[in-house]
């Protein structure tokens, strides 16, 4: 799933992304707004993830979507 592809299915995405990552907040998701690079922040931040773990996780679930 590329950028664009994630920034469109976003209400859909979003369901998802919360399901996996329960840590995320509403206001969170809000922010975010389907780019991929604050996705992988805030994993940073809400699961104290080192940079390439959340890259990682997050490749791996827009593979699966």
């Amino acid at each position: 799933m590329n950028k664009t592809q994630m920034e469109g299915d976003w209400k859909v995405l979003k369901g998802k992304i919360k399901e996996k990552w329960g840590k995320l907040t509403d206001d969170d998701l809000k922010v975010i707004e389907g780019a991929r690079d604050q996705i992988a922040g805030k994993l940073q931040a809400r699961y104290g993830y080192a940079k390439e773990q959340a890259e990682k996780e997050l490749h791996e679930f827009c593979n699966k979507c």
